[in-house]
């Protein structure tokens, strides 16, 4: 195996599902694939409190311990603010829009927009996007990233079967960035701490399951593009803590 080759194998399974979910796409209703949609935002939410309970609650003495909670809402709140300022969501769904319009996408409503978007926001907020791109930089290791594409060929299918093609664009982002990740694993790996990388786990678990909501309750959308900074304040407390 070669360096990278998890994430074109990522790549190449998204790919695979998507395709499948375009194909099934136009023998499905209006109605079923807004059932679809919302059956998909419940189990995306659900995946995202599964993710999160792992780093707020621990097992202690017989009973259950909380922790980590005020790490979460500082994170939040510090990381809104900055992808706010930054304009993070808007920065996203332009993207997303340009790529339509590159592509040359006839898509009068906003599918191609939200199914790259969304996709791209589940497929590479999440440990095992993080975690596996590490060991694949590090020790050439593809199984993660391959367990990893495995699960996101099947979200890829849902996605694109109620949402359309923009699903299969989110394999540009989330490319560059497990690339980036992996080139950069050298560099990363001695700061990047089991404390850390369960930090970076729950905290990108709750932007998770905001995904899902937003799949669910699509009148009342939260901005999770601009909550992604709250991911760098794990990292920025961990480099203070290595400094004092």
């Amino acid at each position: 195996m070669f360096t990278g080759f998890g994430t074109l194998a990522n790549v190449a399974l998204v790919l695979a599902g998507g395709a499948s979910g375009l194909v099934v796409q136009k023998g499905l209703k209006d109605d079923v694939q807004h059932t679809l949609m919302n059956a998909l935002g419940v189990a995306v939410m659900f995946i995202g409190i599964s993710g999160g309970m792992t780093g707020l609650l621990t097992v202690g003495k017989g009973k259950l311990e909380t922790g980590g909670a005020m790490l979460m809402v500082i994170s939040l709140v510090i990381g809104t603010l900055l992808g706010s300022w930054l304009k993070l969501d808007d920065r996203m769904n332009s993207l997303a829009a340009w790529t339509k319009r590159v592509v040359r996408v006839k898509d009068e409503s906003n599918r191609f927009v939200e199914g790259m978007v969304n996709a791209t926001l589940v497929m590479s907020v999440g440990a095992m996007a993080i975690m596996g791109s590490l060991q694949d930089g590090l020790h050439q290791d593809p199984s993660v990233l391959i367990t990893k594409g495995i699960l996101d060929c099947v979200i890829a299918m849902i996605f694109a079967s109620t949402m359309g093609i923009g699903v299969l664009f989110s394999v540009i982002p989330m490319g560059l960035y497990q690339g980036a990740i992996t080139l950069l694993a050298q560099v990363v790996q001695p700061y990047l701490s089991d404390r850390l990388t369960l930090q970076l786990s729950y905290i990108g678990s709750v932007l998770i399951f905001v995904v899902g909501f937003n799949l669910v309750f699509s009148d009342r959308k939260m901005k999770v593009a601009n909550m992604l900074p709250a991911l760098l304040i794990p990292v920025a407390w961990e480099c203070i803590q290595l400094l004092l």
